[in-house]
């Protein structure tokens, strides 16, 4: 994997499209490579705990990404992919194509906020299963608000979903009516 510090400075910039090319040129190197030295072990997570095994699998995929942007003097806010409570997902009625949008924003050490890393993640509810590479939108937007904003602008389906905090708010108070 090619350096952040370098790869920034060989284009002669350090703004966020940058930062979105290196790391989607990491994911595209590594994704599916990861899934395949780890499957077991991932499907294993999943018949245990679902959901989780996509998280531990993101978590695998951005470490070196994480280590190169601390070198760089970069800091995603939160780690990547991002927070989940704030995440919108949307896909089939029958959760084997579904999508999640994450993100963080990126801070240098002198604490700019240089723009948004967007992750998509491709996934299904009833194996393991990652059906394609996840995608990286960069944004100049910081705040969740212009973030949100810029997203839904861009995506029918995004600005639709819920954020998954209130999506499972709504789920636990219909549990509640139920019973």
């Amino acid at each position: 994997m090619e350096l952040l510090k370098e790869f920034l400075s060989e284009n002669k910039n350090s703004d966020i499209f940058a930062i979105a090319q290196y790391i989607d040129t990491h994911i595209a190197a590594n994704w599916q490579t990861l899934i395949q030295k780890n499957i077991d072990k991932l499907v294993d997570v999943f018949n245990r705990a679902g959901d989780m095994a996509y998280g531990m699998y993101l978590g695998w995929l951005f470490l070196p990404v994480h280590k190169q942007l601390k070198e760089a003097g970069l800091r995603p806010k939160p780690r990547f992919p991002g927070d989940f409570n704030i995440s919108r997902e949307w896909g089939t009625k029958e959760e084997t194509d579904q999508q999640r949008w994450m993100w963080s924003t990126i801070e240098s050490t002198e604490g700019e906020l240089l723009g948004t890393i967007v992750t998509i993640t491709f996934h299904d509810h009833t194996q393991f299963r990652v059906p394609q590479k996840p995608q990286i939108i960069a944004l100049t937007e910081t705040s969740k608000e212009a973030v949100v904003e810029a997203l839904s602008h861009r995506c029918a389906d995004f600005k639709n979903a819920l954020e998954f905090k209130i999506e499972y708010e709504e789920y636990l108070r219909s549990l509640e009516s139920q019973g």
